[in-house]
């Protein structure tokens, strides 16, 4: 009678698996694309799960945008050289992060980014660089060093004035990662927040299978190089091969080095594993500025994070523990 008991308890469990199945909704957020996706019983329960998730990342833009003039990131940009802003503990730590990943990456990433002169032009209107002193000009105002943090009154000062913080290399990933966290208190048990490749997975398909990325040849969108497993984590695929000028042979793209003022070049795709997409956002990024032998390396220091580069020619370079079955 305990092992009819038992099979009756595992039929029941079967039955309540195989009736979720995958609900995807396509939107725009943040000025970009998002695909939410969820496992859920029905229609109806998957809809409340994914508006649950659109009013999250809603809450987040509101937040951290800097085009809203009423929002807490608008309001410390407005007080840039004059005084400190109390802001939210969520933001203020969002802030302190990102200036650990700048430590992290020697200057690399860094949200004071916003207050580059936009000299470069990747609309097809540039006909010339821009002189090497414009360039230097233009980064003046930039320097994550200049965000004063005072955690005892929750304040951010930019000590310059005409300085300005923005989370375009960020703010996506933390959305996905809060959306996620939401809907798994919320007891959706798997899932994907995919917001314009920076993508978020928790659980498994409704077969059991793993979630899988491709990695695409960037030459070549038809082709892929790989499907890679991901169960609960996130990775984030940054590429920059659609935006870009070419001046004296040379290819220079829209992700700047904060630092010099100078685009990046020599890479055309990285893909970043990571536990958070906000992290694997940041970093992908990084490894653009940094180039791919000091990228690697600084991956390669790091637990629990790995990645994949893609160079000009269409070479593909790994971190040391990743293995790549290609397709």
């Amino acid at each position: 009678m305990k092992n009819l008991s038992i099979l009756f308890l595992v039929f029941l469990i079967t039955i309540q698996v195989e009736a979720q199945t995958t609900h995807k909704r396509a939107l725009k957020l943040m000025g970009s694309r998002f695909d939410i996706t969820v496992v859920a019983k029905d229609t109806t329960q998957a809809n409340s799960y994914i508006d649950l998730a659109v009013s999250e990342i809603a809450r987040i833009e509101k937040l951290i945008s800097s085009w809203d003039p009423k929002s807490q990131t608008s309001e410390i940009n407005k007080n840039a050289g004059v005084k400190p802003v109390i802001v939210d503990e969520e933001l203020f730590d969002l802030i302190q992060r990102a200036q650990s990943i700048s430590k992290l990456t020697d200057g690399a990433f860094d949200i004071s980014y916003a207050s580059m002169d936009r000299i470069w032009k990747f609309d097809g209107s540039m006909k010339q660089m821009p002189s090497e002193e414009h360039i230097k000009v233009s980064v003046k105002k930039v320097g994550y060093d200049n965000i004063i943090l005072d955690p005892s009154q929750s304040s951010v000062f930019l000590r310059k004035k005409g300085m300005k913080i923005g989370f375009g290399a960020i703010g996506k990933g933390y959305a996905a990662d809060k959306a996620k966290s939401l809907l798994i208190k919320k007891g959706v048990v798997s899932g994907i927040i995919n917001a314009s490749g920076d993508m978020n997975t928790w659980g498994r398909q409704v077969n059991g299978d793993e979630w899988k990325v491709a990695i695409t040849n960037p030459l070549d969108k038809n082709k892929a190089f790989a499907l890679l497993p991901i169960t609960n984590g996130a990775v984030v695929t940054s590429g920059n091969y659609e935006k870009q000028v070419l001046f004296n042979g040379k290819r220079y793209t829209h992700i700047i080095d904060p630092r010099t003022g100078y685009p990046s070049s020599g890479i055309i795709s990285v893909t970043v594993f990571a536990p958070k997409a906000e992290l694997a956002d940041a970093l992908a990024t990084s490894v653009f500025v940094m180039g791919k032998d000091v990228g690697l390396n600084r991956i390669n220091q790091l637990p629990n994070i790995e990645c994949i580069i893609i160079d000009e020619n269409g070479n593909l370079f790994t971190s040391n523990n990743i293995e790549i079955n290609k397709i």
